[in-house]
């Protein structure tokens, strides 16, 4: 009797199987008040006011944020070692949020390192060596027993894109990574977590002072978060056979992925990629749209950027918490569900001058790319229509070439209408681009729809910062100093974007073969 009892009390567990919640959180340098040689010089114990009071409030700080989002696994990044990691379990579980099993990789040289908190029993922890550089940090890899079922876990912190910071650099983590995936046991069960110091579609972003790959980066073409130039979709990874790893920042509406807010330029670089495995109904599965970036009213100053902790006039002022936010999501012993993907609806440039924020991706049919400087772009679909800037994702676009784009993200720059995602690209054709440029300046016919077009064969004199034409007065600006002629001297420019600054309308000559001095 007592058997058959206890039989139907388990069926309800069976049948809704075990759900749990992964995260990732860059805790923004948790140091200790201990001298050992190794610290930043911004955390010596009794110099810059990091003192003991210090220590604690950055614990109490970052206990809170773990405490709040209750995740059952948390990797986590820039743990000094594993005396202030034990610090940080013990003030956990005196506010009721203990962990029972940790991991921390145990480079000595390190200044920082990365962790593992688990609610279940973790095992086979190793480290994954990347090709060393200094600086360089292990790729921490354990294997958690979740109700008997094995899922293993690798906590990632890869080289930032300062000091040296080329995309080379995040190849090596990557194909490091890549590498040991490759010698697991066939069919295991794994997540890839961190901060991974990449955009998710970092092969469209790829800055060309840090491109030394031939634009070939780790995160999208090294991990296979991208096929054929576009990002994977949650059915390609559901496929049988299929391989790479779906990124979960797919998941969120464009304007909403990001978890970290350099200077007010956001970017995704927390990250949690999953393996087919994870899109099989078999074992450990995820649980579909369940990525979040954990962001409390606590963890955003005023101004809306991340509340990171406070070092200003070369001292520690024991306020905020850390430059990141940390990402989050569930998965489960019960299969996984699918759902219909939204097939982006086609869109003109003149309606996205109507829109602020973007919930899911527009496709642009038939844009003819105007003007190509660096990783910028200008687009338009008709010689009469209106144009839009690409900022920072023209990468794979060539100018005079058409194509169908689906952009993902929109931003306004002091008045300037700009597209900053670009999904994916499909080239079309090659075609002649005389009709889609402007050749005359009236302000008085200026109005919205002349925003981002481009301007050619336009002559005046320059002074005072403007080109004088026919008795107007337009306001020039030089992208780089170094490009700006003398006072006075007469220009002939070639080609122009019309841009705005402080919602003025101004023309921007991005190079010198833009222009010439006529004499």
């Amino acid at each position: 009797m007592f058997k058959v009892l206890l039989s139907l009390l388990l069926l309800p567990m069976l049948a809704w199987g075990v759900e749990f919640g992964v995260a990732s959180y860059n805790v923004e340098n948790l140091f200790d008040e201990v001298q050992n040689g190794t610290e930043y010089e911004d955390y010596t114990p009794g110099l810059h006011n990091w003192t003991p009071r210090m220590v604690e409030i950055k614990l109490e700080h970052t206990a809170e944020v773990l405490c709040d989002l209750n995740s059952e696994i948390i990797a986590l990044q820039e743990i000094e070692n594993e005396y202030i990691l034990k610090r940080l379990l013990k003030k956990l579980g005196q506010v009721g949020c203990g962990y029972k099993y940790y991991a921390i990789t145990e480079e000595k040289s390190q200044s920082i390192h990365g962790a593992i908190l688990s609610q279940y029993p973790l095992s086979n922890k190793r480290e994954v060596q990347v090709t060393y550089s200094a600086g360089d940090r292990n790729i921490l890899e354990v294997t958690a027993a979740v109700e008997g079922k094995p899922l293993t876990i690798f906590a990632n912190h890869w080289k930032s894109k300062s000091n040296a910071g080329t995309e080379s650099r995040r190849i090596k983590y990557a194909a490091a990574l890549a590498k040991r995936i490759g010698e697991l046991p066939q069919g295991r069960e794994y997540i890839i977590l961190g901060d991974l110091n990449s955009h998710y579609d970092e092969y469209q972003m790829l800055n060309k002072r840090l491109d030394d790959t031939g634009g070939r980066t780790g995160i999208n073409h090294i991990l296979g978060t991208i096929k054929d130039g576009q990002m994977r979709t949650e059915e390609e990874m559901g496929a049988a056979g299929a391989s790479g790893h779906y990124n979960l920042w797919l998941e969120l509406a464009p304007a909403k992925r990001w978890s970290h807010n350099f200077f007010g330029r956001k970017g995704a670089i927390d990250h949690i990629l999953l393996p087919s495995s994870m899109f099989d109904g078999r074992g450990i599965d995820y649980l579909n749209n369940s990525f979040s970036v954990f962001k409390r009213a606590y963890l955003f100053t005023k101004e809306g950027y991340t509340n990171r902790w406070e070092y200003s006039d070369a001292m520690h002022k024991g306020k905020g918490y850390s430059d990141h936010f940390p990402v989050t999501a569930r998965l489960s012993t019960q299969p996984y569900v699918a759902e219909k993907r939204e097939i982006p609806t086609a869109q003109t440039i003149e309606n996205l001058y109507k829109t602020e924020i973007l919930e899911h991706p527009a496709k642009l049919e038939g844009c003819s790319v105007i003007l190509k400087r660096g990783n910028n772009a200008i687009i338009k679909q008709s010689p009469k229509g209106m144009a839009i800037f690409i900022y920072g994702a023209a990468k794979e676009l060539k100018e005079g070439e058409r194509y169908d784009l689906t952009i993902s993200e929109l931003g306004n720059y002091n008045g300037l209408k700009e597209a900053l995602r670009i999904e994916s690209a499909k080239q079309i054709e090659t075609l002649p681009l005389d009709g889609y440029y402007l050749r005359s300046w009236d302000l008085k016919e200026q109005d919205p729809n002349l925003q981002n077009q481009v301007f050619v064969d336009l002559e005046g004199l320059y002074r005072n910062e403007k080109l004088e034409i026919g008795g107007e007065e337009i306001p020039i600006h030089f992208k780089r100093k170094k490009f700006k002629p003398q006072e006075g001297v007469r220009l002939k420019i070639f080609f122009a974007h019309l841009g705005y600054y402080k919602k003025r309308a101004q023309l921007v000559l991005y190079d010198q073969s833009d222009f010439e001095v006529v004499e």
